[in-house]
């Protein structure tokens, strides 16, 4: 986590943390056109040069995966110039008089007593005088139904449970919401810990304007000193709640997140309750807001933690999920591109575009990583062109795009350090990305699930085993490079070694993440397993 606390209550510490405009506009234009250049040079490489079919299917590939990635690129820097606006000032100040009445969610599906117990505790301090909480238990097990009734008992909140399970996460919150005339529906994980403030922060934002459908606050870890994965977690999230997500928000793009965020009633029965066929509803069911005409809206100020995954078992789980639903959700958006292309303005149709589609980031780094290797090895040139004309067109775009990604970072706190640590965990999970890819494109009913057990030193290898592939693959091409550029002293060569050694350095993160939290064991089993036995 940052040195600075994320609490941000002014338009005036926002703006002191994030770029100027002016710089901000000179600098994204000046990506584009460097881009554009590369990708021209790229492109009349791939027509001109005399490449045999091996040779051609890979620069395709590489061409693809590069247009892919400097699309995100291009995303993040819209996303970047958008936070950089100034917004009014947030709206705060209730009535407690009049307060209207929410719903507070807790779904739970074998839960631990203190999990449950913590967060209740939290709910029961919110300093909001019309509130009443549910506990949605969807235990199947005794001993974690009897103890979801003590919490349910000891904190004063409703116990929801239905007959027949169906539908996860979503399916017990559109069976409960059937049952609640409040107004407002908060949600929330059973790991997340509200503030006293959160439900006087967001509901005047609802009350102020009938068409709001939800407002989405951020999440940020609090077991961050304790795990490796924790701290490296929570700064992806602080990528893309302290950033991306205030960009969304005043693009009018913000997806629902599926906890720490309040929804009006009516919007959800307006859009038939959450999208039970998707593992991501909450992303699913932003896009059925948006169609409907709903409007949406990001709060930045920081009113809930919670604890994130210790482990690197859990992480990819998590990370299957997520890449697997929004990857999902991607072919619901192009549909309702291809039959409602006026459903969405063009800024929003971007948005959602690019948050469906990252998780395919998995396959293009994969190409990225495959490319320099595979020129080491059989001289199959599709990664190259001239060396003085690569750095030419490409070394502008690189530099670029890594300043501005580091620089404003670095514009909020961020240690060079920890923004690193994020993006090795994430190139970890490139294995799982994959996967969920594949299994999301073709409808495979592929899952993972997790079994924990206690006095272990690390996650076993078997589990980690593609990361360890890629690794050692990487290893091999190092020591090869190393020996023909001895020999040949060819300049491209030695390209591909800088490249070698970057990816070879972001997967030696796998070793020392695996036995982050290592009092406990995460196995992740790929196999074909039902994603309802996954807590909600």
């Amino acid at each position: 986590m940052s040195d600075h606390d994320p609490r941000r209550p002014g338009d005036e510490a926002e703006e002191h943390r994030t770029p100027s405009r002016a710089v901000l506009i000179a600098a994204g234009n000046l990506l584009v056109v460097a881009a554009c250049v590369y990708l021209v040079a790229r492109g009349m490489l791939l027509l001109w040069a005399e490449y045999k079919v091996a040779d051609m299917i890979l620069a395709i590939l590489l061409l693809l995966s590069e247009i892919f990635v400097m699309f995100h690129s291009l995303s993040f820097m819209i996303d970047l110039l958008s936070a950089a606006r100034r917004r009014p000032p947030p709206i705060r100040g209730l009535d407690a008089a009049n307060a209207p009445s929410v719903a507070v969610f807790v779904p739970a599906r074998h839960e631990p007593r203190d999990v449950l117990d913590a967060t209740f505790t939290c709910l029961e301090n919110l300093d909001y005088p019309n509130k009443i909480l549910y506990l949605l238990d969807d235990s199947s097990l005794p001993e974690y139904q009897k103890e979801a009734e003590d919490v349910a008992a000891t904190h004063g909140a409703r116990l929801f449970r239905r007959p027949e399970r169906r539908g996860a996460k979503a399916g017990i919150i559109n069976d409960c919401l059937k049952t609640v005339d409040a107004k407002y529906i908060a949600i929330l994980d059973c790991d997340q810990n509200p503030l006293p403030d959160f439900l006087r922060a967001t509901v005047p934002h609802l009350e102020a304007n009938p068409r709001l459908a939800f407002v989405q606050t951020p999440q940020f870890y609090t077991n961050i000193a304790t795990s490796a994965v924790a701290a490296a977690a929570n700064l992806q999230h602080c990528i893309f709640y302290e950033y991306i997500c205030e960009g969304k928000g005043k693009l009018g793009s913000m997806i629902c997140c599926g906890t720490n965020d309040v929804i009006r009633k009516t919007a959800l029965e307006d859009v038939g309750g959450f999208d039970e066929t998707s593992v991501t509803e909450d992303f699913s069911t932003s896009v059925d807001f948006q169609m409907k005409g709903w409007e949406s809206l990001y709060d930045g100020q920081v009113s809930v933690f919670g604890k994130g995954p210790e482990t690197l078992g859990p992480y990819l789980r998590q990370q299957w999920r997520w890449a697997r639903g929004n990857i999902g959700v991607f072919k619901k958006i192009l549909r309702c591109l291809l039959t409602h292309p006026r459903g969405m303005g063009f800024w929003r149709w971007w948005d959602y575009i690019a948050t469906g589609t990252y998780y395919l980031i998995g396959w293009a780094y994969f190409f990225l990583m495959l490319c320099p290797i595979m020129f080491v090895f059989f001289d199959i040139p599709s990664f190259f062109m001239r060396p003085e004309v690569y750095f030419l067109t490409f070394l502008p775009y690189f530099t670029l795009s890594v300043t501005l990604f580091y620089g404003s970072m670095g514009k909020r706190g961020y240690k060079l350090g920890q923004v690193l640590m994020a993006q090795a965990l994430g190139f970890v999970a490139i294995p799982i990305y994959m996967m969920a890819a594949v299994s999301a494109l073709l409808n495979l009913k592929a899952a993972f699930t997790i079994t924990t057990k206690s006095k272990v030193r690390a996650t076993p290898l078997r589990i980690i085993w593609p990361q360890v592939a890629l690794w050692l693959a990487n290893y091999a091409a190092i020591v090869w490079a190393i020996n023909r550029a001895v020999a040949e002293r060819d300049p491209a060569i030695l390209l591909s070694l800088v490249w070698i050694l970057y990816h070879f350095a972001l997967l030696s993160a796998v070793f020392p993440f695996r036995y982050a939290g290592h009092e406990e064991k995460a196995d992740v089993d790929p196999k074909n397993l039902d994603m309802e036995a996954a807590r909600p």
